[in-house]
């Protein structure tokens, strides 16, 4: 699970600060979370936008703040992940545990829903074929994140199976009322 979040923790850190948040990244067009250019045939140069000018071309600036904040919220919490594995296999309970997959179900459901509010409000500039080695990371992010999430579920329930320090265990349970 440790090698999970430092690679979920890298390439959230390629995506968001090596290639600043940048979906597209090509000479004639750059759109990211921080950047919207686009080439100028007038000009012959790329110019990037501001958000006046998006809002007049039908870019939503609540949409684009929010998933900003979504997408770049999972990268502070992809860089406290690891620190929650690493205290709930020391400690090896149930209450540790449990905050972990909460995390990481968090983490999760904002990036997805960060990266997808972007791609809504930006869809009619972007093509498939134009996607950057940034929207790969933060994509293969995404994947570790759910492998994350389902590993430590299965480190919950194995919990649930186990009974309490102290009580007895099943077997002497069944044997006490037999008496």
């Amino acid at each position: 699970m440790l090698l999970l979040a430092g690679g979920s923790f890298f390439l959230m850190l390629y995506a968001l600060m090596w290639n600043a948040g940048n979906i597209i990244n090509l000479p004639h067009k750059r759109i990211g979370f921080y950047n919207f250019c686009l080439w100028n045939q007038m000009a012959g140069e790329l110019q990037c936008l501001e958000f006046k000018d998006l809002m007049d071309m039908g870019v939503g600036q609540v949409e684009l703040v929010l998933a900003r904040l979504c997408v770049y919220t999972v990268q502070v919490l992809c860089s406290f992940s690891p620190f929650l594995i690493i205290q709930a296999q020391c400690a090896n309970t149930r209450e540790a545990w449990e905050v972990t997959p909460v995390v990481l179900g968090l983490s999760a459901a904002l990036l997805a829903g960060g990266l997808s509010l972007f791609l809504l409000q930006t869809w009619v500039w972007l093509h498939l074929s134009e996607l950057s080695g940034g929207f790969m990371a933060l994509a293969g992010a995404q994947a570790l994140l759910l492998l994350q999430l389902f590993a430590a579920a299965v480190y919950v329930t194995r919990f649930k199976e186990v009974p309490e320090k102290g009580s007895p265990s099943p077997e002497k349970q069944a044997s006490a009322l037999q008496v």
